[in-house]
C-alpha cells in the first residue's frame, strides 16, 4: 500500500507539472511529496492517540519543507503541493483526491471555536498561490480558486472564483473545456468579477445622471412657461 500511494503521487507530479523530468527526480527533489509523506507517519501517529509524536513528526516536516499540515488533517490520494513553500492546511482541513496547490495556499479558519474550523475541499480541485480558503466551508469537486484569492463562502462544483473575496467568473470556452488550469485562473478572457460589478454601478450612475437631467430641464421650462403665463 504504501509503495502504490508513492507511485500513484509520483506519477500525478510527472504528469501535470511539466518541469518533472523524471521519477527520480520526483521523489528526491520536491517537497510537496516528502510533506505528504511525512504526513502520512505523522496521521497515523495522530490517529493511535500519539498526539506528541505526530505533532513533533509535523513540525520535523514543516522545518524540512516548508510546508504546513497538521497532523490530524486529511489528505486524499494524489495530491500535488506544486513549489510547497509557505503551504498551511489546518487540524480539521479535508482534502479529496487528485487535488493541486500551489505555494502559500492555506486551509484556515474564520473563528477560533473548537469543531470543525477548516475547510473540506473535494476532489480534483485546483488552488493557485498565495490562496486563502477560511472557515468551516466547503469547495465542491473540480473547482478552481484564483491565485490570491479569498474564499469566505463555500464554492459549488466545476466552479472558478477570483478576487477579494472571491466570486464566480466564467470558466468554460465553447468547444475547449479544460482538465488543467494552471493556478485556478480561467483559461478564458472572463472579467473580473469585481470590474463587472464597477461597471454595472457606472451604468447606473449615467442613467441617474441622465434622468436628473432631464428633471432638470422639465423644470426649467415648467418655469418659463410659469413666467409667460404671468406675463399675460
Amino acid at each position: 500500500m504504501p509503495y502504490m500511494f508513492l507511485s500513484e503521487t509520483i506519477r500525478s507530479y510527472r504528469e501535470r507539472d511539466p518541469a518533472a523530468r523524471s521519477s527520480f527526480e520526483v521523489l528526491f527533489c520536491y517537497p510537496g511529496v516528502h510533506a505528504v509523506m511525512w504526513h502520512r507517519l505523522s496521521h497515523w501517529l495522530w490517529t493511535h492517540n500519539l498526539y506528541f509524536l505526530g505533532r513533533f513528526s509535523s513540525h520535523i516536516s514543516r522545518w524540512l519543507t516548508g510546508i504546513e499540515i497538521h497532523p490530524a488533517a486529511k489528505l486524499g490520494r494524489r495530491f500535488v503541493i506544486d513549489h510547497g513553500m509557505g503551504v498551511v492546511i489546518g487540524e480539521t482541513a479535508e482534502v479529496g483526491d487528485d487535488c493541486y496547490f500551489y505555494h502559500q495556499v492555506t486551509l484556515g479558519v474564520a473563528r477560533t471555536d473548537r469543531g470543525k474550523r477548516h475547510p473540506t475541499v473535494g476532489n480534483n480541485v485546483i488552488i493557485g498561490a498565495g490562496a486563502k480558503v477560511l472557515g468551516p466551508i466547503t469547495v465542491g469537486d473540480n473547482a478552481r480558486i484564483g491565485a490570491n484569492s479569498v474564499v469566505i463562502d463555500s464554492v459549488p462544483a466545476d466552479t472558478t472564483v477570483v478576487g477579494v473575496p472571491a466570486r464566480p467568473v466564467i470558466r468554460k470556452v465553447p468547444g475547449h473545456e479544460p482538465e488543467f488550469d494552471p493556478y485556478g485562473m480561467p483559461c478564458d478572457d472572463s472579467p473580473d468579477p469585481l470590474e463587472c460589478e464597477l461597471a454595472g454601478l457606472r451604468a447606473e450612475l449615467a442613467a441617474l445622471e441622465a434622468r436628473v437631467a432631464r428633471i432638470q430641464a422639465g423644470q426649467r421650462e415648467f418655469g418659463e412657461t410659469s413666467r409667460e403665463r404671468v406675463a399675460e
